[in-house]
């Protein structure tokens, strides 16, 4: 992991949730932890969120780089993940949408974090969206 993410997410933790400083001051920001696809190991992994009904949705963006995140490929192979977001710290089921609820989704997300706007441009891949469902949660409403 990179000096910056672990700093990231060392202040989130050390912060009840919130990241106070640098770049990501204010934003959502949660930590997720995914099971390796290739090696069974817990790796952490701090991104920025949105919400949709009782759902946080992520987005597999890297920036705009032409192939999917680590983490990505860790929580399709497995997906279960924990999560840790607004100073609490659940399980959930990391669900891929579909295409037409991707779009829709995709947009609020980059409605909420301005820089989304630009990755899908950057990129010839469809960037996965992907909503984290809290285990023992009902079907949440869109």
């Amino acid at each position: 992991m990179s000096d910056f993410n672990q700093a990231l997410i060392d202040q989130i933790r050390a912060n009840d949730g919130q990241v106070t400083e640098g770049y990501f001051a204010g934003r959502q920001v949660l930590i997720l932890t995914t099971t390796g696809a290739r090696s069974g190991e817990t790796r952490e992994s701090p991104l920025v969120y949105s919400r949709d009904g009782g759902d946080l949705v992520i987005v597999a963006s890297m920036g705009g780089a032409p192939t999917h995140p680590a983490w990505y490929h860790n929580l399709v192979a497995n997906p279960r993940v924990k999560v840790e977001a607004g100073g609490e710290t659940f399980e959930a089921d990391a669900l891929v949408v579909d295409p037409e609820e991707r779009r829709r989704l995709y947009d609020q997300h980059a409605d909420l974090h301005a820089s989304f706007k630009d990755y899908e441009g950057l990129t010839s891949r469809v960037i996965p969206v992907i909503r984290l469902r809290r285990r023992g949660s009902a079907v949440a409403a869109a």
